[in-house]
């Protein structure tokens, strides 16, 4: 396979008309500014008419403008995604894209500066880390056809981070803020000679008592002869931290706050670094290559999964369900899943532009070779406190897959047609290594085609429709059983199709309207992921809605910048039926909708810039929605179904930039009103956050007068 593939990008390149690259594919001459070797999703917002899809980009202007707290709060700001909080610190995000299951964000591909994120996005794509988002300078965000130039995850989407380029000359900045609910985050960005460290440090309490995060996040960034950007990263996380959230009893006597489980730990380390180095091939192309790797481990010990684990023995069950205190201290049981991921990949791509037949063509083509390897275990201790014990899970997971892709865009006038191609080729194994364990492996092969077109038919304006195909892969563990087995699981399989339009002429003003149906051929249910409660599922689905995205700045200072999402239907088509043995999941039925699928999600912002003072006030509302099969309204005993009701949660933000120092001062406030509703029932009910205060300061320095 590797020798095909390979043969393959040498034959499209020999093949490949001779051209000159377009300006923005390489470095300026001026030392000053440069660009950095790096892959982006969607690149400025000058590039978005060249999408034949939706897009859109979050610049650093509305990030820091908004003083988020939080990776969650930005993406809110984004059309099409539905944001769903777990700790009330955004450190485990859940992403859902137009009405998919937001849990653990397995149904997109997250990236950062081009190069994955996710510690195994082959083989268990399922977010259990998440860089501080002081981190990020911007985020790009791609659905429709043109994420099959990415994957492997193509039924959502594609959420890319970009970082801070590395300054030529010597400057820096200091921040430190802190506020309520022990919240304090201190950062240091230093940076010159086309080099960057980036430096923080955050905490704070989370939505529920006993609930407390810490982090320390350092980076480093280089950009070596102008050809070779270096990254470097380390990530660490000490949380008290539950999985289980509360009964219907305990929320209602003992109040939404409640959180008896103190000795939950959980603990990150996470090492990665890539290299991106881009090389001009003559003067008729640039290819670019990332290299990456990264290691990830994580020990989450627990005395609870979800509000009925009966780790704790029947008591506790029972006890919980009555809305009883308890006292975690006398629950002799303490659980690790301990986990540690090494991943690796490799991943050139080329770029050639060239006019022929009286149009203008640019290809876009690649191979990705990448490794995941899981180590996990579970070890069962026998006290409150314990971080040793009997070891009752050993598992080894591997999954090495090999990609290649393709995209042809050609423009005659001003319409363009943008064809594409991905294929995909992953192998998996799992060795149980506890006495008497058995090995097995599986094999996956697909092609992932894709259509877009773009008309612009005035100045300003840009229609785009576009087709592709879905895919996203079964996680190690679903396709091989603990015995070694082959299960007859699919991947996921979607035809999606999307129309709209991009309008606005300025850098302040724009607008885009995407109309879209996603038909599941295969969709994998997602329920309560650490209890076991939900078997392994798949079942027909088939999501159709809107979106709408804006801004408009007027020369006084004033703006106004909002999303709506409308997803009006995210239809189980047909029952959907545990993969082993066919059984329906209970309540599970044609016509229903699906869990975590709100059908309306607003986020609106209205701000008055002026004499270096800025303000806003933005309202976040994000509909009623369900959290079983079987569209349960009233809440049940154990908290893990029923229906969230609708929300909505204000944040206003008030600082002032002082010209002779170079500080800005400033205030925020999130869930103004103290708001208090119900963000989820996984594993029990989950609430948000309650009212926090910050305030802090920023200081930029320069070596330059």
């Amino acid at each position: 396979m590797r020798s095909v593939l390979l043969a393959g990008l040498g034959l499209l390149l020999a093949l490949s008309p001779t051209t000159t690259l377009r300006a923005q594919s390489f470095h300026a001459i001026a030392d000053t500014v440069f660009l950095m070797p790096r892959i982006d999703v969607v690149g400025q917002r000058d590039q978005l008419d060249r999408i034949p899809g939706s897009a859109n980009v979050l610049d650093a202007r509305a990030l820091e403008s908004s003083r988020v707290l939080s990776a969650n709060e930005a993406l809110r700001k984004l059309p099409g995604l539905a944001i769903r909080e777990e700790e009330g610190f955004g450190l485990r995000p859940n992403i859902g894209i137009r009405g998919l299951n937001p849990t653990r964000s397995t149904k997109l591909t997250l990236l950062e500066d081009g190069v994955p994120l996710a510690y195994a996005p082959y083989g268990d794509n399922a977010s259990y880390y998440h860089p501080p988002v002081e981190r990020f300078s911007s985020i790009e965000l791609m659905k429709g056809a043109g994420q099959v130039l990415f994957g492997p995850q193509t039924i959502g989407g594609v959420i890319n981070y970009i970082t801070p380029t590395p300054p030529v000359q010597m400057r820096g900045s200091i921040t430190a803020a802190g506020g309520s609910r022990d919240y304090s985050v201190g950062r240091l960005q230093l940076g010159g000679h086309r080099m960057l460290l980036d430096a923080t440090s955050k905490g704070g309490d989370g939505a529920r008592e006993n609930l407390d995060s810490r982090l320390d996040d350092i980076s480093f960034k280089a950009v070596i002869a102008r050809s070779l950007t270096l990254r470097t990263n380390y990530f660490r996380e000490s949380s008290t931290v539950t999985y289980s959230g509360l009964t219907e009893a305990e929320y209602q006597l003992l109040g939404p706050r409640y959180n008896p489980f103190k000795n939950d730990r959980f603990e990150i380390r996470r090492q990665g670094g890539s290299l991106t180095h881009q090389l001009m091939l003559g003067t008729k192309a640039l290819m670019t290559t990332n290299f990456y790797v990264s290691r990830f481990e994580r020990d989450w010990w627990r005395q609870s999964s979800t509000t009925t684990d009966g780790q704790g023995g029947p008591g506790v069950v029972a006890s919980r369900l009555a809305g009883a205190r308890i006292d975690a201290d006398t629950i002799l049981s303490n659980q690790g899943r301990l986990r540690e991921y090494t991943t690796w990949g490799l991943e050139p791509r080329v770029r050639v532009t060239y006019d022929a037949a009286g149009a203008s063509h640019e290809l876009q083509a690649g191979l990705k070779s990448h490794v995941e390897r899981q180590d996990r275990r579970q070890v069962n201790g026998s006290t409150p406190t314990a971080r040793i014990g009997t070891l009752a899970e050993d598992n080894l997971r591997r999954t090495t897959a090999w990609s290649a892709f393709v995209m042809q865009r050609s423009q005659i006038g001003n319409v363009t047609v943008t064809p594409g191609l991905r294929f995909e080729h992953i192998r998996s194994s799992r060795t149980n290594r506890l006495p008497g364990g058995l090995s097995g492996s599986d094999d996956l092969g697909t092609w992932i085609p894709s259509l877009g077109t773009t008309w612009a038919p005035a100045r300003g304006l840009v229609l785009f429709a576009g087709a592709h195909a879905g895919f996203a892969p079964p996680r190690a563990e679903d396709v091989i059983s603990t015995s070694g087995t082959s299960t007859e699981v699919e991947p996921e399989a979607s035809t999606n199709h999307e129309i709209g339009a991009r309008m606005g002429s300025s850098a302040d003003s724009d607008m885009q309207l995407t109309l879209f149906r996603n038909d599941f051929e295969r969709l994998t249910a997602v329920g309560s992921i650490a209890g076991g409660s939900t078997p392994l599922a798949q079942g027909r689905a088939l999501f159709m809605g809107a979106e709408v995205s804006g801004r408009v700045r007027h020369s006084g200072g004033a703006w106004v910048r909002g999303a709506w999402t409308w997803v009006a239907t995210a239809e189980q088509t047909e029952a959907f039926r545990q993969v082993v043995g066919g059984t329906a999941i209970a309540g599970s039925r044609a016509g229903l909708r699906q869990p975590y699928a709100p059908e309306h999600m607003i986020t609106v912002a209205i701000g008055q810039d002026w004499h270096g003072f800025g303000s806003q006030l933005e309202a976040v509302h994000v509909g009623s929605q369900f959290a079983d099969f079987a569209n349960t309204h009233s809440a049940s005993a154990n908290g893990q179904s029923g229906r969230l009701p609708s929300a909505t949660t204000w944040n206003a933000t008030l600082e002032h930039a002082f010209a002779g120092p170079r500080a800005t001062v400033f205030v925020a406030v999130k869930n103004l009103t103290d708001h208090v509703h119900i963000v989820d029932r996984t594993r029990g009910i989950q609430v948000a956050g309650p009212r926090t205060f910050q305030a802090g300061l920023t200081y930029s320095f320069s070596a330059a007068p």
